[in-house]
């Protein structure tokens, strides 16, 4: 498995960095073009979920002891399991899907298509199981069947926000709004009432991130079975989160998407990292009503991330609310949802098996652009027809 996901990871990471370099002058456009802004705040809430807000905390303190990471501080290496080689590999698919998907059709293969959306359903219900098995770390003292129903609530606002694309682009506007402030919140909190480090500590932390970028060859490969877990979860999104991704691009050569989809949604993730590592260093308990701020902007993150792969799937198998109708979209989502929820919980599935599939799904993507390489030029030369 380490060989495997080693020379996936290090073949898309080159792949994106030719399509920069090579392709950076390429018009992308998508099906519904919106601004930049909103690309990026759908991409960082689509393409993250609750652990954003809630791991870190509780991955500090392993990072800290374990020797595997000693070459650099927890900080960084927090920040390489969600950095800018992860983002890279969602540049490469959405670029995949603007531009060369049209030509090679790689996703229309009947049975393509239905293993690419078998992987989105199990990974959308990943989601939901990961929040329901972080959430009694930062509420030990939820009952169990109240983390259930939390979950059940969290997947049917989902199932709802999925089949209204105006709620959903207004939620992923203002929960980018909402962990915006919930950052400059906790700050001026462990800033100004704990510990009086002002701007100091954070400027300080935001120096300690460098430690990663000293260090990317050491995140290229996994680093620790626990790295290697990120990586196939990673895997497990970037294709779809790509294709969600591709249909609001607004019309942008593909180096400038590529500074929207890698660069921009960085800058949050480190300055939220960068924060709550005053926390760690300083040993704080977060107050009450702040972990429960920081519980309510991951629910939302849940929400954003289910109801943009429910979408997805739906449109691309034609479950969709037009389709279906609202009577029988709500209960098939819904009831899809649950089940798997169910079997992450109880069976032996793994999100590393889903993460698998996909290299696979990789792995046929490349063998369409080696065979058919006269549908890459004439995809290219679409591309750069359109007017930006």
């Amino acid at each position: 498995m380490t060989l495997i996901i080693s020379a996936a990871y290090v073949t898309v990471l080159l792949s994106a960095i030719f399509v920069i370099v090579r392709w950076a002058d390429v018009p992308c456009k998508g099906v519904m073009p919106v601004n930049t802004f909103t690309l990026v705040a759908l991409l960082f809430t689509a393409g993250l979920d609750m652990g954003l807000v809630m791991l870190p905390l509780t991955e500090f303190p392993v990072y800290a002891g374990d020797d595997a990471y000693a070459f650099t501080n927890p900080l960084a290496v927090e920040f390489g399991m969600w950095g800018p080689m992860v983002w890279m590999m969602y540049f490469l698919a959405a670029f995949y899907f603007v531009v060369l998907e049209p030509r090679l059709k790689v996703f229309e293969i009947p049975a393509v298509k239905w293993v690419y959306n078998l992987t989105i359903i199990a990974t959308c219900a990943f989601t939901a199981y990961l929040f329901m098995s972080a959430l009694p770390s930062y509420a030990p003292d939820l009952p169990s069947w109240a983390v259930w129903t939390l979950v059940l609530g969290v997947i049917g606002v989902s199932v709802y926000s999925s089949g209204n694309l105006n709620f959903m682009k207004w939620l992923a506007i203002l929960s980018t709004w909402g962990f915006g402030v919930l950052v400059f919140v906790a700050l001026v909190i462990v800033a100004y009432v704990y510990t009086g480090l002002g701007l100091t500590g954070l400027l300080g932390n935001v120096g300690k991130l460098w430690g990663y970028f000293s260090n990317l060859h050491r995140f290229a490969t996994p680093i620790t079975d626990y790295h290697e877990f990120y990586l196939f979860w990673w895997f497990s999104w970037s294709i779809m989160i790509g294709q969600f991704v591709a249909n609001f691009v607004g019309g942008m050569k593909s180096w400038r998407l590529a500074f929207a989809m890698v660069v921009l949604p960085t800058i949050p993730l480190g300055l939220w990292f960068a924060v709550l590592f005053i926390y760690f260093e300083q040993q704080i308990v977060i107050p009450g009503w702040l972990n429960w701020a920081m519980i309510s902007v991951g629910v939302v993150f849940v929400v954003n991330s289910l109801d943009s792969l429910i979408r997805l799937y739906s449109a691309n198998l034609g479950w969709g609310v037009k389709e279906l109708g609202w009577q029988k979209y709500f209960p098939l989502h819904f009831g899809l949802q649950c089940a798997l929820v169910l079997a992450y919980q109880f069976t032996p599935f793994k999100i590393e098996w889903v993460g698998v599939v996909v290299i696979g799904l990789y792995a046929m993507v490349y063998v369409a652009i080696f065979t058919r390489r006269h549908h890459v030029r004439d995809a290219l030369r679409d591309s750069r027809a359109i007017k930006v």
